[in-house]
Order: C-alpha cells, then sequence, then structure tokens
C-alpha cells in the first residue's frame, strides 16, 4: 500500500508541475503580447495620419475630391462652420463637390498641423489661412473675388484594418484680422 501513496503521490505532484509550468508559460505570453503592443512607432503612426490629412488637403487645393472617400469611414460625420454635413459622402455630394466647381483655385498657407495618437484613434488639429479664387456667376449676380479666411479643424481618426480614417471631423473659419495678415 506503500507503493500504491507513492504512486499516485508522485501522479499528483507530476500533475501540478505540468499545470505550473503551462500556467507560467500562458504568463509569458501574455507579457509578450504586452512587449508587442509597447512597441509600436508613434512617430511612423504620426507620419501615417499627416498623410491622410495631407491627402484631403492636396485634393481640395487641385479642385476635386477624387480618391477622397477612401480617406473617410464609411460612416463618418462632417460638420462645418456651424452646420452637420452627415456622412463624407453626403458632404461630398451636396456640399463640397458643387462647391470646388465654383472656385477658380484654393490655396492654404501658414497651415499647422498637431496630432495626438492614442491607439486605435488619432486626435488632429489644423489651423491655416485659405485663399479662393471664386468664379464669377451671372445667375446669381456674382463677380469674380479671392476670398482669404483663417481656419481651423478638428478631426478624429481611426485605424480601421490597418488603415487610418477620418471619423468626424469639423472645420470653421473667420475673416482675417488686418493684424493677423
Amino acid at each position: 500500500m506503500n507503493t500504491y501513496l507513492k504512486s499516485i503521490g508522485l501522479v499528483v505532484i507530476s500533475f501540478l508541475s505540468f499545470t505550473s509550468c503551462k500556467e507560467q508559460e500562458q504568463k509569458v505570453e501574455n507579457i509578450v503580447e504586452v512587449e508587442e503592443v509597447a512597441t509600436v512607432d508613434i512617430s511612423a503612426e504620426k507620419e501615417a495620419v499627416a498623410t491622410v490629412m495631407k491627402n484631403y488637403q492636396n485634393a481640395i487645393e487641385n479642385l476635386t475630391t477624387e480618391g477622397t472617400k477612401s480617406l473617410f469611414a464609411k460612416e463618418s460625420s462632417v460638420f462645418e462652420s456651424g452646420g452637420v454635413e452627415g456622412t463624407y459622402e453626403n458632404y461630398e455630394a451636396h456640399h463640397l463637390g458643387p462647391e470646388l466647381k465654383a472656385f477658380d483655385s484654393f490655396k492654404f498657407s501658414d497651415y499647422k498641423i498637431d496630432i495626438e495618437v492614442d491607439l486605435p484613434y488619432a486626435f488632429v488639429t489644423e489651423t491655416y489661412i485659405y485663399t479662393i479664387g471664386l468664379k464669377a456667376n451671372k445667375d446669381k449676380g456674382r463677380e469674380a473675388r479671392t476670398v482669404e479666411q483663417k481656419g481651423v479643424a478638428t478631426s478624429y481618426l481611426k485605424k480601421i484594418d490597418g488603415e487610418w480614417k477620418i471619423i468626424k471631423t469639423h472645420t470653421s473659419a473667420r475673416k482675417l484680422s488686418k493684424a493677423s495678415h
């Protein structure tokens, strides 16, 4: 009977040792996963976000919306100067697209961008001056003119399937004061 108890004791000790090893192995795997998350290159993420914002800015300066839908999440929200524009798709079709057709030019200057990344989100603030060459419109009784305003935009982006997408953006503008120009 003594041999029998020793055998049972050996089996129990072996089982506990095996279980303990598995638990330690799992803890090590969890630590490795945490270390991988901690090694995200925030500088590279900020650069990727800046590229999204620059691509949008370039399209506007080129008076086109071509390729801009891919910069926005499908269920994005756009707000402009106190107005709720809906999704980017709606904003593009009913506001931005028609508006760009009324311009001869659109240029940004004094552009500054601030980006904060807190994965999976990024928060962007842009400040700038924009100068628009507005086409004449006989139907509306409007002569060609230049509009220059100070603008600010705040945007929230989310990394979706490995790509940064704008999920919310809000822009506003006001006339330049003589002191700021």
